[in-house]
C-alpha cells in the first residue's frame, strides 16, 4: 500500500522543507488537541469536588482558547504547504507528460489514442495530487493524532482501561490490507474504461460532420452509452470495496465505546478513575475516530495513486524508435536530396510500402509525385521528414545521412502541408505565424497573398482576427488548405512539401498558387504530391508510384510519350475538364 510513497520519494526530497513544516505543524496540532480533553476533565473534577474557582476557570478556559487559535494558524500553514505541494506535483508530472508527447515519434501516437492520453493527463494526475496532498495529510494526521491520543489514554488516564478497549483495533490492519488490494485492481480497470470512453468522445466529436452525413447519430450514441455504462459498472465495483471501509471502522469504533462504557463505569466504582477522567477518555475515543477513518481513506488514496502512477510511468518509459546519434547536426537540412530506399515496412505492417524507390532532387528544383491512392506518396514524405528510421536504404540531404540531423533540424528545414489540414482554434493570423510568431502583419499578409487566401480573409468581418474554430471548422476545405500553405511558407524553409494540398481548390486558384510558388522559390526545392496532373506539369521531374515502386519518371512532355498510367490519367482529366466546360 505504501509503495507509491517510495515511488514519489524524488518529489518529497525536492520539497522536504515545506513537507517538514507541514508535518511538524500537524504534530503540534495533535499534541494541543490531546491536552484540551485533560483540561476539560480537570475542570469537571474540580466542579464535582467543589474546588473550582473563577480564577482557575478563567485560566483553564484561556488556555483552551489559546490552543484553538494556535491550531487555527498551524492548520492554515500545513494546508498551504501540503496542498500547494500536491498541486506542484501535478504540474510537474503534466509538464513531463506534455514534453514526452512532443518528443515521441509517429509510432507512439499510432499505439496510444488521443482520449487515452488525455485520461493520463487528467484522471491519473489528479490521483497523484491526492496522494501528495490528502494522502500525506491523512497519514501524518492519523499517526500523530493516534499516537498522541493513545499515549494520553495509556499514561494520562488509565492503561488498563486503554488495553481493554483497543482490542478490536488490530482488525483494521487486516481490513485495510485486504480491501486495499481489491481497490487497486478495480481502480486500474476503472481508469482503463474511462480512457476508452475518452477515446470514443474525442473521435465522435471530431468526426461529428461525418457521423451526421451518414446518419449514424443513433449508432454512435448507442456506442457511447455502452462505454459510459462500462465506466459506471467498473466504478461501482470500486465503490463497493471502498464503501466497506466506513462500516468496518464504525463497527470497530462502536465496539470500543461499548467496552469503554462497561469497563469505565466499573473502574469508577472501584475508585480506579474519576468521572472527569472517564469523560476525558471518551473525548480521546472521539479523537481516535479520525485516525481510524483515515486508515480507509489512506488505503484508498494510496492504492488509487499507485495504479495511476504505474500508468503514467509506463507512458513516460516509452522510448522513441528513432535512432539517436552522437553530436547530431543542429542546422536545418539543406541542399540536394538523395532518396534511396530498398524497402520500408510500417512497424505494425506485414508487407513493404516502399520497394526500390530511388530519386535525386537538385537544390532549387521541383519534384512531382503522382500515383493512385495508397501508392506510397505520403509514406515517402514521412521518411523525408524522418517520422520513421526503420528502413533499408539511405536518405541524404546535401550528401549527409538524414539520421545524423537533429529532429528539430529536419523540421526547421521543411515546410509541410499534409493531406489532412489541421488548424488551431485561434485566429487566422496566429495560425499563419504559428511557427514564426514574430512575423509582422505585412509579412502575414504577404504569405497569405502567395497562398491566394488574402482576399478571402479580408471579406471576413474580423479579417485576420477571425477565429477559425476547432480544426478550422468555420472555414471551407479550400480556405483551410490555403491557410495551411501560407503557414508552411511562413517557415521560410528551404524545402516545401505539399501532400495533395491543393485538392480542395479550383483549377484557377491552383494555377495562381503554383505560379506564385514558381516565382518566389526559384532557388528552393519543392515536392508536390497530387492526383491532379495540372499541379505538377511544370515540375523539373515527375515520378509515378505504384505499390511503393517508381514505375515512370521524367518531365511532363516525356511522360506523355509513354503509354503509361501518367498519360492515361492526364487524358482522363483533360476530357473531364472539357465536359465540365461544355456543361457550363
Amino acid at each position: 500500500m505504501f509503495e507509491i510513497l517510495k515511488k514519489l520519494s524524488w518529489f518529497f526530497k525536492l520539497r522536504w522543507k515545506s513537507y517538514t513544516f507541514g508535518i511538524i505543524a500537524l504534530m503540534i496540532c495533535a499534541l494541543l488537541s490531546a491536552i484540551t480533553p485533560l483540561i476539560i476533565g480537570n475542570i469537571i473534577d474540580q466542579m464535582i469536588a467543589n474546588t473550582l474557582t473563577w480564577e482557575n476557570l478563567a485560566i483553564q478556559s484561556g488556555l483552551v482558547l489559546i490552543f484553538a487559535i494556535t491550531m487555527y494558524v498551524l492548520r492554515y500553514g500545513w494546508r498551504t504547504a501540503l496542498f500547494g505541494n500536491s498541486t506542484l506535483l501535478e504540474s510537474i508530472m503534466r509538464n513531463r507528460l506534455f514534453s514526452h508527447f512532443t518528443k515521441m515519434d509517429s509510432q507512439f501516437f499510432n499505439e496510444y489514442r488521443t482520449g487515452d492520453l488525455m485520461a493520463h493527463a487528467t484522471n491519473d494526475l489528479a490521483a497523484l495530487r491526492f496522494v501528495a496532498g490528502g494522502g500525506i495529510l491523512s497519514i501524518t494526521d492519523s499517526i500523530s493524532v493516534g499516537s498522541v491520543t493513545l499515549f494520553s489514554m495509556f499514561f494520562l488516564v488509565d492503561w488498563q482501561l486503554t488495553l481493554t478497549t483497543i482490542l478490536p483495533f488490530p482488525l483494521l490492519i487486516f481490513a485495510a490490507r485486504h480491501l486495499g488490494k481489491a481497490i487497486n485492481k478495480r481502480y486500474r480497470k476503472s481508469l482503463e474504461s474511462f480512457s476508452q470512453m475518452n477515446n470514443q468522445v474525442q473521435e465522435s466529436v471530431g468526426g461529428m460532420k461525418v457521423i451526421k452525413t451518414f446518419g449514424e447519430e443513433e449508432h454512435h450514441y448507442a456506442d457511447f452509452i455502452k462505454d459510459t455504462d462500462n465506466v459506471v459498472a467498473k466504478n461501482k465495483k470500486v465503490y463497493k470495496v471502498d464503501s466497506a471501509y466506513t462500516p468496518v471502522i464504525e463497527g470497530i469504533t462502536g465496539l470500543t465505546y461499548v467496552l469503554t462504557l462497561f469497563f469505565g463505569t466499573y473502574f469508577i466504582s472501584i475508585g480506579r478513575i474519576t468521572i472527569g477522567e472517564l469523560i476525558a477518555y471518551f473525548s480521546y475515543l472521539s479523537m481516535m475516530a479520525w485516525p481510524l477513518l483515515a486508515v480507509g481513506r489512506v488505503a484508498n488514496t494510496l492504492e488509487r495513486g499507485d495504479a495511476s502512477y504505474n500508468r503514467v510511468t509506463t507512458l513516460l518509459s516509452y522510448a522513441s524508435h528513432l535512432e539517436k546519434t552522437e553530436d547530431p547536426i543542429p542546422s536545418p537540412v539543406t541542399g540536394d536530396i538523395d532518396f534511396d530506399i530498398q524497402e520500408f515496412t510500417y512497424p505494425e505492417g506485414k508487407s513493404p510500402v516502399l520497394k526500390g524507390t530511388k530519386f535525386h532532387l537538385d537544390s532549387g528544383n521541383t519534384l512531382g509525385v503522382v500515383g493512385h491512392t495508397g501508392a506510397g506518396k505520403s509514406t515517402l514524405f514521412k521518411l523525408l521528414m524522418r517520422d520513421y528510421d526503420q528502413y533499408q536504404g539511405q536518405i541524404t540531404y546535401n550528401q549527409t545521412d538524414l539520421k545524423k540531423y537533429r529532429l528539430d533540424a529536419v523540421a526547421n528545414g521543411i515546410g509541410y502541408v499534409p493531406q489532412d489540414t489541421f488548424l488551431f482554434s485561434t485566429t487566422i493570423r496566429e495560425n499563419i505565424r504559428f511557427v514564426n510568431p514574430g512575423l509582422s502583419q505585412e509579412e502575414v499578409e504577404y504569405f497569405a497573398q502567395l497562398a491566394d487566401i488574402h482576399e478571402d480573409i479580408t471579406q471576413f468581418p474580423e479579417g485576420y482576427d477571425t477565429k477559425v474554430g476547432e480544426r478550422g471548422v468555420s472555414l471551407s476545405g479550400g480556405q483551410k488548405q490555403r491557410i495551411a500553405i501560407a503557414r508552411a511558407l511562413a517557415t521560410k524553409a528551404e524545402f516545401l512539401i505539399l501532400d495533395d494540398a491543393l485538392s480542395a481548390v479550383d483549377a484557377q486558384t491552383e494555377s495562381q498558387i503554383l505560379a506564385n510558388l514558381r516565382a518566389i522559390r526559384k532557388n528552393e526545392s519543392t515536392i508536390i504530391a497530387t492526383h491532379r496532373i495540372s499541379s505538377i506539369m511544370h515540375a523539373d521531374e515527375i515520378i509515378v508510384l505504384d505499390k511503393g515502386q517508381i514505375v515512370e519518371r521524367g518531365k511532363h512532355a516525356e511522360l506523355l510519350q509513354n503509354e503509361g498510367w501518367y498519360r492515361r490519367m492526364y487524358e482522363e482529366q483533360q476530357l473531364q475538364q472539357k465536359v465540365e466546360e461544355g456543361g457550363e
